[in-house]
């Protein structure tokens, strides 16, 4: 993956939907069971951020010239989707809301297996 991210042949947008599509979906896998710890919030942010200075690159001083990295406060500027902690809690949430209407909300009834006849009948297979 380092060397799709470093590659100067494909363009940012192209790099921004490999992160998403292919590295955000294996790192995130089974996110919404985690109990996430303070310590590992700060590394998969850092993962985050380290994968996006990769797509942007480096950013040049308007004084000096000279390339410097790019600060966490200009990558949310660049990147404008929620950062990986983020993604977490919000599916941690669908996940919640999911289970509560299983667990609370109305069973079903059960649908008729068959067909409405001609006089609006249900004809059971």
């Amino acid at each position: 993956m380092q060397n799709l991210l470093y590659s100067n042949l494909l363009s940012k947008n192209l790099k921004i939907k490999i992160y998403r599509t292919i590295s955000l979906l294996v790192v995130l896998y089974g996110c919404e069971t985690w109990s996430l710890k303070l310590r590992e919030e700060c590394r998969l942010r850092v993962f985050g951020n380290r994968a996006l200075r990769r797509i942007f690159g480096a950013r040049r001083d308007k004084v000096t010239g000279e390339l410097g990295k790019l600060l966490n406060g200009e990558l949310n500027d660049l990147y404008s989707s929620p950062n990986i902690v983020q993604v977490i809690k919000s599916r941690r949430m669908r996940l919640v809301g999911y289970v509560y209407r299983v667990l609370m909300g109305k069973p079903r009834e059960r649908e008729h297996l068959g067909y409405p006849g001609i006089d609006g009948r249900i004809i059971l297979r």
